[in-house]
C-alpha cells in the first residue's frame, strides 16, 4: 500500500552519550515531575543523579514520584497525577523502561483533566471521553529497548478492579522530546534484555503482517527486525557489548515509528489480557510465550505468506522461500537469548482459562483484531493459548 500519513512531533536524540545534552534542549516548562520506577535501578546506576544534574544544569526544578511498577496500575496514575498537581509541575521527565514512559502519558492527561482516567480510556469497561485539557508536556530518556514508547503518544495501564489492561493515548500526548542513550541500557539484566528485545521485535512483526502496513512502515519494520535479530543474542550474552545495544535500541525506536504508521494485531491484546489477569507476567514474557502459535495460525491459513519470508530473510534465512521459515528464524532466536523454554504455567496460568483469556483480550482491545490478516475468532484465539500453554 502506498499511502500512509506521519506524524510525529517528537524531537529525538538517538546515540551514545546523548543524555549530557539534556541540559541544552528547549525545555517545556520550569518545574518537571520526575518519573522513575518503584525498583532500585534507576538510582543504583546513577541514572537519576545525571539527570538532576542535568535538568539543574538548565535551571529546572523536579520532584520525584517513585512508584511505577512493571505493570502500571490505574490507581498509581491518578497518584501521580494528584502529586504533579499539588507541586504545581509544568511538565513530566519519564527516566525509565516501558511501564514509566507508558505512566507518563496517562499521568499526563490526569494532571489536567477532571475524574477518573477510565473515562477517557477507549474499550473495554471505559467510557471513551474525549479529554478537555491538554496534558502536561512529556520529555522521555529511556533506560531499555523495548517499548517505543518514547516517541508515541500510547501508554499500556492495567485496572485490577475490572480485570483490564488496555492502551490509552491521545496524539496531544505525544511527548515534545526523547533521548535514547544505549549507554543507559548497558545494566539491564540479561532476562530482561531478552524481554524487552522480543517486544520491540514483535511490534515490527505485528506491523509486518497487518492488513494496514504499508510501504514505508514495512520498510522501516524491515530492517528494525534485521537489527534486533542479528544483535540481540550478543546484547543477552554481554550487556555490557555497546554496540549491540546500539542496534537493539534503534529497533525498538523504530517500532514507535511502524505503529505510528500501521497498527499492531491481535496478539498485543492477547498478551494484554494474560498480565490483565496475571500481573507478575513480564509482557515480553508473555509473547514470546503466545508466539509461536500465533504466527502459525495466519502461516496455516496462508493469510500473508510473502510477508513472512520477507521476514524470514531479515532474520537471517536469505534463502527463505516458504512462510514457515520465519518460525524457523523464531524459535532459533528464541534459543539463542535462552526464553525458549517459558511456561504460562510458572505464572499461574491454567488451560481452563484460555477462553476467558481470548474473551478478555477481544474485549480490552478488540480494534487490534481488526488489523489482523484474516479472521480469527474467539476459539481461534483461545486454541493459540490453549497449543501455547506449558
Amino acid at each position: 500500500m502506498m499511502n500512509f500519513i506521519f506524524d510525529n512531533p517528537t524531537k529525538l536524540l538517538f546515540g551514545s552519550d546523548k543524555i549530557k545534552e539534556l541540559h541544552t534542549q528547549a525545555l517545556p516548562g520550569k518545574k518537571a515531575l520526575l518519573l522513575i520506577s518503584n525498583g532500585k535501578s534507576t538510582r543504583a546506576n546513577g541514572y537519576l543523579d545525571r539527570v538532576m544534574e542535568q535538568l539543574e544544569m538548565a535551571n529546572v526544578e523536579a520532584v520525584i514520584f517513585d512508584k511505577v511498577m512493571e505493570n502500571p496500575l490505574k490507581e498509581m496514575v491518578m497518584e501521580g497525577a494528584a502529586f504533579a498537581k499539588e507541586n504545581y509541575c509544568d511538565f513530566i521527565v519519564a527516566l525509565g523502561g516501558g511501564a514509566v514512559l507508558d505512566s507518563s502519558i496517562a499521568i499526563s492527561a490526569m494532571a489536567t483533566n477532571p475524574g477518573d482516567l477510565w473515562d477517557y480510556v477507549q474499550g473495554g469497561t471505559g467510557n471513551g471521553q474525549p479529554l478537555q485539557a491538554k496534558g502536561l508536556p512529556v520529555v522521555t530518556i529511556a533506560t531499555t529497548s523495548g517499548t517505543g514508547s518514547e516517541i508515541n503518544c500510547w501508554g499500556v495501564i492495567s485496572n485490577p478492579e475490572t480485570n483490564e489492561k488496555i492502551g490509552f493515548g491521545d496524539p496531544s500526548l505525544t511527548p515534545v522530546l526523547s533521548i535514547v542513550d544505549p549507554k543507559l541500557m548497558l545494566s539491564v539484566p540479561a532476562k530482561y534484555t531478552a524481554y524487552q528485545g522480543f517486544d520491540a521485535l514483535f511490534h515490527n512483526t505485528e506491523v509486518m503482517i497487518s492488513n494496514g502496513v504499508n510501504v514505508l512502515s514495512e520498510t522501516l519494520a524491515l530492517s528494525a527486525i534485521e537489527h534486533i535479530a542479528t544483535y540481540l543474542p550478543k546484547a543477552v550474552k554481554n550487556g555490557l557489548d555497546l554496540e549491540a545495544r546500539e542496534h537493539v535500541a534503534y529497533g525498538s525506536t523504530i517500532a514507535g515509528m511502524t505503529m505510528q504508521l500501521t497498527s499492531t494485531t491481535a496478539k498485543h491484546a492477547m498478551e494484554h489480557s494474560m498480565s490483565a489477569y496475571h500481573h507478575n507476567l513480564p509482557h515480553g514474557a508473555g509473547l514470546i510465550m503466545i508466539s509461536k502459535a500465533f504466527y502459525e495460525f495466519f502461516i496455516e491459513h496462508h493469510a500473508c505468506d510473502a510477508q513472512f519470508i520477507k521476514m524470514a530473510k531479515a532474520m537471517g534465512i536469505k534463502n527463505a522461500d516458504k512462510p514457515e521459515d520465519f518460525i524457523t528464524a523464531l524459535m532459533d532466536l528464541q534459543k539463542a537469548c535462552g526464553v525458549d523454554q517459558l511456561k504460562m504455567s510458572d505464572y499461574g496460568f491454567h488451560i481452563e482459562e484460555c477462553m476467558t483469556l481470548a474473551k478478555g483480550a477481544r474485549s480490552m482491545q478488540g480494534g487490534l483484531f481488526l488489523a489482523n490478516p484474516c479472521e480469527m475468532s474467539d476459539e481461534d484465539c483461545a486454541e493459540i493459548f490453549r497449543k501455547s500453554y506449558r
